[in-house]
């Protein structure tokens, strides 16, 4: 970590990934991995000049009271419903001051069983204005539930941060805590961790594509890709006892062991996937009806995507390349090698084929690295040591980060970055791209996490 002064501080050739305060510094966090850092004068620190950069300086007020100078937006990122002196307010939400303007609220409470969050379109006719998009009403206390408590302890609460990337945090945790306590992680155990992320990321693309389908009203596809993801889970089941995998990884390896037949019913699942995929891929691609609501809707323009450092099926459809298996890197990918599918449209038609693309490069790496499944054992356990430390995994959003300080084996602070902190503004300028009744394709083609960003 460099120490900056405030003159540095705002000036950095790297792309931006986050920014977090403590009790005595910022940090801004920059790709592939480094971290820099600046004082706190007077709780205050220099405002950083990044589009990304937005919503953690919001944070950073709401959580710590720290205020970034010359930084002019006053929305709060989960602090909503009171003023500084404790009294109860209710922000304004901001439309465009137009004749015939027409406010649509959306939530926060949805229809479906998913989190809260609150959409306010500013539309004239079906056509979207603007968006705003109001997250954190969970407001869970994450972070502070982290703190006072053991790396082992607190990976039960980085496992429940994004329910549907349980994996990715789970590891990008157990990675950080790795590094700040100086643990060698046995071989055996990146393989498992790698198997069930990528189990994972096939669970959430078939989900996701089928999602997007059904909302195109399709829902004969919406039933297929369902039973694929079926499969998945019910092979995560069989082979590690949890549809979900839910706290099988922990710093210092991996809690317990694949099943003695889970891989052969990974293989299962994996060919029935492989069976049905290219049937269910032409349709996409032959039906005109689908085609015509999904192919240029919803754009996110490469420059933007870039300029917002986005990761994932979101920044790889609009012509982002970055993957956190390939650079900064972990174990075990650099033995099998990786293929990132990049596309440029940036429409959700572009979103569903980066999926539709990972499937199959997912299915090779499971096979392989089962396949090479190393013997040994799974786990050590972690000491009472100290540091500060940084760790990531690339879940199927997109890359997670998480980082440790830890003193005598507790934890003094925490913070945690989800891809999905950088994808909410974009899903805001994608709305105003396409007409109303487009929303549910656009939305669930980027797949935000709501909880992910709500610490």
């Amino acid at each position: 970590m460099k120490l900056l002064t405030e003159e540095a501080w705002t000036v950095h050739q790297g792309r931006f990934i986050a920014l977090w305060t403590d009790a005595t510094r910022a940090y801004a966090l920059y790709e592939p991995d480094e971290l820099v850092a600046v004082e706190l004068r007077d709780g205050t620190y220099p405002a950083l000049p990044y589009p990304g950069a937005n919503w953690f300086q919001r944070l950073a007020k709401d959580l710590n009271g720290h205020n970034a100078t010359g930084f002019a937006e006053t929305r709060t990122a989960v602090e909503h419903f009171r003023e500084p002196d404790g009294r109860a307010a209710w922000p304004e939400f901001r439309h465009p001051n137009l004749e015939g303007i027409h406010q649509v609220a959306v939530g926060p409470i949805h229809a479906g069983i998913i989190e809260p969050g609150h959409f306010r379109f500013s539309t004239v006719g079906e056509r979207v204005l603007k968006l705003e998009a109001r997250l954190g009403y969970a407001h869970k206390g994450t972070l502070g539930l982290m703190r006072g408590k053991s790396a082992r302890q607190a990976a039960r609460f980085a496992a429940r941060i994004s329910g549907d990337a349980t994996v990715a945090h789970a590891i990008a945790f157990a990675r950080a805590a790795e590094t700040a306590l100086g643990i060698q992680v046995p071989e055996r155990a990146h393989y498992l961790r790698a198997v069930m992320a990528e189990m994972e990321r096939l669970a959430n693309h078939t989900s996701d594509i089928g999602a997007i389908a059904g909302d195109a009203g399709f829902v004969f596809l919406d039933s297929r890709f369902s039973l694929m993801r079926e499969y998945v889970c019910a092979a995560a089941q069989a082979a590690f006892g949890h549809r979900l995998m839910m706290d099988l990884v922990v710093p210092g390896g991996f809690a317990g062991d694949i099943a003695k037949d889970g891989a052969e019913a990974i293989e299962d699942a994996l060919d029935a996937l492989e069976r049905e995929l290219p049937s269910l891929k032409r349709v996409f691609e032959d039906y005109a009806s689908l085609q015509d609501r999904v192919v240029g809707t919803g754009l996110i323009p490469p420059a933007l995507a870039a300029s917002y450092n986005a990761g994932g099926y979101v920044g790889r459809a609009s012509g982002q390349n970055r993957d956190a298996r390939l650079a900064p890197g972990y174990p075990p990918y650099a033995a099998f090698g990786l293929s990132v599918p990049v596309s440029h449209e940036g429409d959700v038609a572009a979103r569903i084929k980066i999926r539709l693309e990972e499937i199959p490069e997912s299915i090779r790496l499971i096979r392989n690295m089962l396949a090479s499944l190393p013997g040994g054992p799974v786990a050590v356990a972690p000491e009472a040591a100290s540091g500060m430390a940084l760790g990531v995994a690339e879940s199927f959003r997109g890359p997670v980060w998480h980082w440790l300080n830890i003193h005598n084996g507790q934890i003094q602070d925490a913070f945690v970055a989800d891809a999905s902190t950088l994808h909410w503004p974009l899903l805001e300028y994608a709305a105003t791209t396409a007409i109303l009744a487009d929303f549910p394709l656009i939305n669930k083609s980027i797949n935000g996490s709501y909880s992910g960003v709500d610490l």
